[in-house]
């Protein structure tokens, strides 16, 4: 095909050559005057230029049939592929034995609970462990810590508090409202911590 495509176009340049000197020796003679001589020359121009148009109508039709042939021999490796994918798959399916495996990932699973379980119960465990008064009594101490840098006696304020809806604004009045925000911001700290 690629031999047959390169003959058409060594005759489409061929003939392109052909026409150029063909419109040269029309305008040759026309300039003559010879007139008789010219329209014979034009009718063999447009003869010409058919016969490149031909040409070029049957290059590309060699050059569809070469991609079109490139893409059935590419089919073909495709399905060869294909095949020897097949019988790998199935030597492997025997080999692999497909319900045995299940088996194993049905017992993979069923472990895996059992193991997300068990952590769960021994941090639970941990968790309780660790979480003991001790740990309580520090959280109470350094609270405490932490109010008396800031200078509140939260246990003399509340004993000294005047009860009723005039306690509120008496307790914001003795604290003062950014004395309030400290200890929101300590706590919130202690918290996190």
């Amino acid at each position: 095909m690629a031999q047959a495509t390169r003959g058409i176009e060594r005759e489409i340049g061929g003939l392109q050559l052909e026409e150029k000197k063909l419109v040269a020796e029309i305008k040759r003679t026309a300039k003559t005057g010879n007139e008789g001589a010219t329209k014979i020359l034009a009718r063999q121009l447009i003869r010409l230029r058919q016969q490149i148009a031909n040409l070029q109508g049957s290059r590309a039709q060699m050059r569809g049939v070469a991609t079109h042939t490139q893409a059935m021999h590419a089919h073909t490796s495709v399905a060869a592929g294909m095949k020897g994918a097949t019988k790998a798959m199935a030597a492997m399916n025997k080999k692999m034995e497909p319900a045995k495996q299940a088996k194993v990932i049905r017992e993979f699973q069923k472990q895996s609970a059992q193991m997300d379980m068990t952590t769960e119960m021994m941090s639970d465990a941990i968790d309780d462990a660790l979480d003991n008064d001790e740990a309580e009594d520090e959280t109470e101490e350094l609270t405490n810590q932490v109010l008396d840098e800031i200078g509140v006696d939260v246990a003399s304020q509340l004993s000294s508090a005047p009860k009723g809806k005039i306690a509120g604004k008496k307790a914001e009045e003795d604290v003062g409202s950014s004395g309030i925000d400290e200890l929101e911001k300590r706590l919130a700290a202690l918290r996190n911590a």
